[in-house]
């Protein structure tokens, strides 16, 4: 089993190392599907039985616009090197059978049962949502077997669940609506089954950067068609990485925090009879200061104010890197992070004052950063856990790591280090076909 060099290299970088464990990778998935539908025996063309079809779909980098889409606003993300992969096989029961190699889960989910159930959870509600999303939108749904894996890190803010969402929806597009679904109408259909099946009040924004790939500006005003403008950067040619941090704390009871943002920001917007925030000014909220805080308390306040600050930050990053301003792009990105501290208050879980592992995570980076004079860092994704974003100089990537991992009490025996150094993926989730 062989794959396109091409494609592979731009998926998972050009290191001949890399793309051998990529390779092996597939090659254990294919090998765990034959033992897990067949008979543990790989099938060719020529025996009759379809070969397996391979896809994959990025996990992502929330770059500006922290908790800016579920009020239509704009936001600049970036598709990573860190994916979801299945290996696929059409069937003709009716139902969506898959094996989760990394979470070791096994379920099935008939397509033709995909009402609402109020007692499912996890991966099997967030399939039965986008069957029925997919219903809803007027395409057509059918059964397959898959076999999943992941290496996006889980719970931790680089939308392992966007991933996996966007997964089932490329699945779903090229086995039965001949891959004519356009990329940019699959996120609707994640969000969907997240909001309903799911009841996590997400936006768009995950959905479309793992869908879209590379660094994409995104404007959601119009939600049901969002602007999307590729952004053509190259951090790397500036000796700059993307790196990500796992500060060791998961969200996974923490959907009410989560859930509590765009409710405060819808709330001020109701106080003016809108819907969304990016229905109003910064000024709007500026004269009308006391009655909100009255009505909606004051952390509404800072964080509807967060809004309007975070739209314009999104503008004057994608304005700094098309004019080559690489230096005013880290200045605006240490600017999101302090208002996403200070503002929006996503650091910190309410009522918790002893344990705040993204404010520890985030203070140790930034006394590492103003010690070598250089970089930037701020909360990443949806905060209160999860992971924090470094742009930091390729040269002191090893250095830095070693800092945090001594930091966080990491070993060498302990597993993977908490310190992650991210390729910008310029494809988005993609159907790999097999060479020869």
């Amino acid at each position: 089993m062989d794959f396109s060099y091409d494609l592979f290299s731009r998926l998972y970088g050009t290191d001949e190392h890399t793309l051998a464990v990529q390779k092996a990778r597939y090659t254990n998935l294919a090998e765990q599907w034959y033992k897990r539908f067949a008979d543990g025996t790989p099938h060719t063309q020529n025996t009759g039985t379809p070969v397996l079809r391979f896809f994959s779909s990025p996990g992502r980098s929330e770059i500006g616009g922290n908790h800016t889409d579920h009020n239509l606003g704009k936001v600049l993300a970036a598709s990573i090197a860190q994916d979801c992969i299945a290996a696929v096989q059409a069937s003709d029961d009716n139902t969506v059978s898959i094996y989760d190699i990394t979470y070791n889960q096994n379920f099935g989910i008939d397509t033709s049962d995909t009402e609402c159930r109020k007692d499912e959870k996890g991966s099997p509600a967030l399939i039965r949502g986008m069957l029925q999303g997919f219903k809803n939108a007027g395409y057509k749904v059918g059964g397959f077997k898959a076999c999943v894996t992941s290496d996006v890190i889980p719970a931790a803010g680089v939308s392992s669940s966007a991933s996996f969402e966007m997964l089932i929806c490329l699945i779903l597009n090229n086995l039965y609506n001949e891959g004519k679904i356009p990329p940019a109408a699959l996120p609707a259909i994640g969000q969907f089954a997240e909001n309903v099946y799911w009841h996590k009040k997400s936006g768009l924004l995950d959905q479309t950067a793992c869908a879209i790939g590379g660094l994409i500006a995104i404007d959601f005003k119009d939600p049901k068609k969002p602007l999307i403008e590729k952004v053509n950067f190259d951090f790397a040619k500036e000796g700059y990485e993307l790196v990500i941090v796992n500060t060791g704390s998961g969200h996974a009871n923490l959907s009410e925090e989560y859930s509590a943002i765009p409710a405060e920001m819808k709330a001020v917007a109701a106080c003016f009879g809108k819907t969304h925030l990016r229905e109003l000014s910064f000024d709007d909220v500026y004269n009308q200061t006391g009655i909100i805080r009255k009505k909606c308390g004051d952390r509404a306040v800072l964080r509807a104010l967060h809004f309007f600050e975070e739209n314009r930050r999104v503008d004057a990053q994608i304005a700094a890197l098309k004019a080559g301003d690489f230096r005013g792009f880290l200045k605006l990105i240490e600017e999101s992070g302090n208002s996403s501290w200070k503002w929006l208050q996503n650091i910190c879980v309410s009522g918790i004052s002893r344990e705040q592992p993204v404010a520890v995570c985030l203070a140790l980076t930034e006394h590492f950063l103003r010690e070598k004079g250089c970089g930037s860092c701020r909360v990443h994704g949806g905060g209160f856990a999860g992971v924090i974003q470094v742009f930091i100089p390729s040269k002191l990537c090893t250095e830095y790591r070693s800092y945090m991992e001594k930091a966080l009490g990491y070993k060498e025996d302990a597993g993977k280090s908490p310190v992650f150094v991210m390729g910008i993926r310029p494809v988005g989730a993609v159907e790999i076909p097999i060479c020869g």
